[in-house]
């Protein structure tokens, strides 16, 4: 967690940049799979992005961010067959990456502020939920993106 504006603003392009390279990579990953549907190493790939995602929004207390990218990350790994996501179930993690990028660009430069409804969020992984049979459902941070502001 920062603890002036000024580490804030020093801190927060480089996050933006690293942030933008981790959600192309997974873009990248997920485009392929609409091509090859049991590439194992598309998947991985798109796992590892999402979770340095998280530990990078972590780094500078991004909750919302860093919350959902773990949630996207955990829906994928804990999938019944990744290797077998159809065209939905891809169309709705697509969905969940727009969102991600959509958010970072909210982020207020100078105070750090991410003010959002986090129902779009939810109404995302419950989608990706739906489209991806989980082997057990046991992830804790759902709780969280169903707080009450």
């Amino acid at each position: 967690m920062m603890n002036s504006a000024n580490e804030w603003q020093t801190a927060l392009p480089e996050f933006l940049l690293e942030a933008e390279t981790l959600l192309a990579k997974s873009e990248e990953c997920l485009s392929h799979l609409h091509l090859i549907r049991n590439d194992s190493d598309a998947i991985e790939c798109m796992t590892i992005s999402l979770t340095r995602l998280a530990e990078k929004a972590d780094n500078l207390a991004l909750q919302a961010i860093s919350e959902f990218s773990r949630h996207i990350q955990y829906l994928i790994a804990n999938a019944v067959n990744p290797l077998q996501l159809h065209d939905q179930a891809l169309d709705a993690l697509h969905a969940c990456l727009t969102l991600l990028a959509w958010q970072l660009e909210l982020i207020d430069t100078r105070t750090g502020e991410l003010g959002l409804d986090e129902s779009e969020q939810t109404t995302l992984i419950a989608t990706v939920t739906l489209q991806i049979p989980q082997k057990n459902f046991s992830y804790k941070p759902e709780q969280r993106l169903h707080r009450a502001s």
